[in-house]
């Protein structure tokens, strides 16, 4: 018999949703949720056309659009990762007049792994370095760490992967 010796997760409340309750491998679904994401006075993004994807421990992951956002503010960045699910990702800055451009603040999967066929041409944005977001009015936050994107919102209860110590998660 295994035993799991992770965290305990939070309790859930009426219209919540666990994310200890979210698959593995994640699964990608489409959202209708608003999603408004702001930045030195610009509004980057506004867009009801949206993905999460879901993954035990991780609040979901929302992926925008990139016909959305102005091709003169996201532009190409630096580095790539590897997801085992996902495919190769590459990175984009948000260069906003004005305002020190944000480098590494999303990123995009050009071939998508077939398994993902929703995230062609979507874009991922951590919520943390922007001014603003929000779903559907509820400002969001974001997963704790520096290399996972969920947005937390008060339907989703972890607790969630990304603070140190939960690498063994």
């Amino acid at each position: 018999m295994t035993r799991w010796f992770g965290p305990k997760p939070d309790p859930v409340g009426p219209g919540q949703e666990s994310v200890w309750d979210y698959p593995r491998p994640p699964r990608a679904e489409r959202s209708t949720r608003r999603a408004v994401l702001r930045h030195a006075g610009l509004v980057v993004a506004d867009t009801d056309d949206l993905v999460r994807v879901l993954e035990t421990s991780h609040p979901p992951t929302y992926y925008l659009p990139r016909a959305v956002i102005d091709p003169a503010v996201l532009v190409t960045g630096e580095g790539r990762t590897r997801c085992e699910w996902k495919g190769v990702a590459c990175y984009v800055d948000l260069v906003v007049p004005g305002a020190p451009p944000l480098a590494g603040v999303g990123w995009w999967y050009p071939e998508p792994d077939p398994r993902f066929p929703e995230l062609t041409d979507r874009v991922a944005l951590y919520a943390g370095p922007l001014d603003e977001v929000t779903l559907d009015g509820e400002t969001v936050l974001a997963q704790p760490g520096g290399f996972y994107g969920g947005w937390i919102t008060a339907d989703v209860v972890g607790p969630f992967k990304g603070a140190p110590g939960t690498s063994w998660w």
